[in-house]
């Protein structure tokens, strides 16, 4: 059975202007923009890792500090990953159809970092909010409550931000591969950029001096040390992201895409809408190569072995080489900070390699590369697991600060681990990027999709690292273990299942192109006033319908 087409003489016309919206506007920036733009757009990474870094550094003792128990405190960071399992993908997808005369990615990169800037202020603000409301004594309920709304706003923007962000640098970079991942780099490199600045932030105890005001009743030194750091984030955040929006020289989607778009605007639009995404997004995977789902499945894995890292570095170091625990001595304190100080020296190998990427890459191949990045991260996790068995038969613990031989392998340990770190955030989005830009996806759906393979496994680990330490005596021990045995899978799947990138153009199977025509036949029916997916008949055929895929 077929779908009539009810304008007929306009089957000439669809020819011309009935192409995905992405691809046209693909067009229209395909002119090679200077990697001196790039590096300006690219900017904003650093506004975003400055508060990232401050998550991962301060957070977690934080949040114990309040009264949480360490086993339930990764459980926190769960609203991370939920969020962006959906926020960043349908983020992608909206901003690849945005018809803004500002662009398609500039108003969400402002919205989210809008967001950002209010969040952090209530996480800063928290123990005072929770005074304010009431709060007294060791377990502050709502402050914990007001420190769980901002962390969940910050999630949020955070995956409203970065998903743009990487799809734009796909947007001005176009069909090239190296220029992707220049780009991909730059990025990588300002993320270091704003980890080095983050964690030494982070890790200076005397910023209650420089903004005496934010010592109160309900926020102490370290609370107030904590609230400084994140007003300095809203100010660094507020510049890159001026500097990013003013470079980025966006063009609106031309005249055919908005009008082919407000034909959707019809009482019926919104479910249709809302289908469209979820077919796309959980349509496209019947499409993808077997290339694509090996680079999904070493994403998974290696962000199984980041995770329980990025989640308990600083309390690690606290915990597992001070031998403090929150709120008895300063022996934790004291190791939060060496913990952000190590995490600083991480960033300053992240931007260093961040640098050499392309030659690297170009050298010796992206999953190669990526590969041994994963090999060495389990290396280092294992070291870890020895320092602290060592640790804990020295005999220090408990009455005396850690050997300085112990701090300086700790120390170390971190540092090593920002060169795998620069190849995490920089080689999966370049590779992803280019091998499914022959699909047809829009770069905002692509990143959507890859961020899945991100959130999924951080979601396992927020939700079983907590119990899992437990069990085995309550330390960051176990669950650092088994991001040892994921990130060394992780390496040997890629080593042996990706092949160098750049050889050769990845070629489409004739089912592939079929998958593909079909998918592009029922986003032409469904720009149609009053089409839904519920109407199509089963076995139907497309008439009059020439989508270019």
């Amino acid at each position: 059975m077929s779908v009539a087409n009810p304008e007929p003489h306009r089957v000439s016309r669809s020819r011309q202007t009935n192409r995905p919206p992405s691809t046209r506007h693909h067009q229209q920036q395909s002119s090679r923009v200077p990697l001196r733009q790039l590096l300006r757009v690219t900017s904003i990474a650093g506004g975003i890792q400055f508060g990232w870094a401050l998550q991962l550094s301060l957070l977690t003792p934080y949040v114990q500090e309040l009264g949480i128990p360490h086993k339930w405190a990764s459980i926190i960071w769960l609203c991370g990953p939920l969020s962006g399992l959906f926020v960043q993908p349908l983020v992608g997808v909206m901003s690849d159809r945005c018809t803004s005369r500002f662009g398609r990615r500039r108003p969400f990169i402002f919205a989210g970092s809008l967001l950002i800037a209010i969040s952090v202020l209530i996480i800063g603000h928290s123990a005072d909010i929770g005074w304010w409301l009431g709060d007294r004594g060791g377990v502050r309920p709502r402050a914990i409550g007001a420190f769980v709304f901002g962390f969940w706003i910050l999630d949020v923007a955070n995956n409203m931000t970065q998903g743009p962000c990487r799809a734009l640098l796909a947007d001005l970079t176009g069909k090239d591969h190296r220029r992707t991942r220049v780009a991909n780099a730059y990025f990588s490199l300002f993320m270091a950029v704003g980890n080095i600045l983050g964690f030494a932030t982070g890790s200076y105890n005397g910023w209650y001096k420089v903004f005496p005001f934010t010592v109160t009743s309900a926020c102490n030194i370290d609370c107030a040390n904590l609230k400084s750091a994140f007003y300095l984030d809203v100010v660094f955040m507020a510049i890159t992201a001026c500097i990013s929006i003013a470079a980025a020289q966006e063009s609106p989607l031309d005249l055919p895409a908005r009008s082919m778009l407000a034909d959707e605007e019809t009482p019926g639009h919104s479910n249709s809408e809302q289908e469209a995404f979820i077919w796309e997004l959980f349509g496209t995977f019947r499409c993808f190569p077997s290339t694509v789902w090996i680079i999904l499945l070493v994403t998974a894995l290696n962000w199984i072995g980041w995770f329980p890292f990025l989640l308990f570095d600083t309390d690690w170091m606290g915990r597992e080489i001070y031998g403090g625990k929150p709120n008895e001595g300063q022996n934790y304190n004291t190791g939060v900070r060496m913990g952000a100080f190590g995490l600083m020296f991480n960033s300053v190998i992240l931007g260093v390699t961040s640098v050499l990427m392309e030659k690297l890459c170009s050298k010796w191949g992206a999953g190669f590369l990526w590969g041994l990045s994963n090999i060495l991260m389990a290396l280092c996790f294992l070291s870890m697991l020895v320092l602290s068995y060592v640790a804990s038969h020295i005999g220090y613990m408990g009455h005396n600060l850690p050997p300085d031989s112990i701090v300086v392998i700790a120390l170390v340990i971190f540092a090593v681990l920002g060169m795998p770190l620069a190849i995490t955030y920089s080689v999966p989005y370049a590779m992803v990027s280019s091998r499914i830009e022959s699909l047809g996806l829009g770069q905002g759906l692509s990143m959507g999709v890859l961020n899945l393979a991100i959130v999924l496994p951080q979601v396992v680990v927020s939700v079983g690292s907590g119990p899992w330490d437990q069990i085995f005596g309550g330390g960051n021990s176990p669950a650092i273990a088994i991001g040892a045995l994921a990130a060394f899978a992780a390496g040997i799947i890629a080593i042996l299942g990706i092949r160098r990138s750049g050889v050769q153009k990845p070629m489409l199977s004739v089912s592939m192109k079929a998958c593909f025509a079909f998918n592009a036949s029922i986003q032409c029916f469904l720009i149609r006033p009053g089409n839904h997916l519920k109407d199509l008949p089963q076995g139907y055929k497309l008439n009059g319908c020439n989508w270019s895929t």
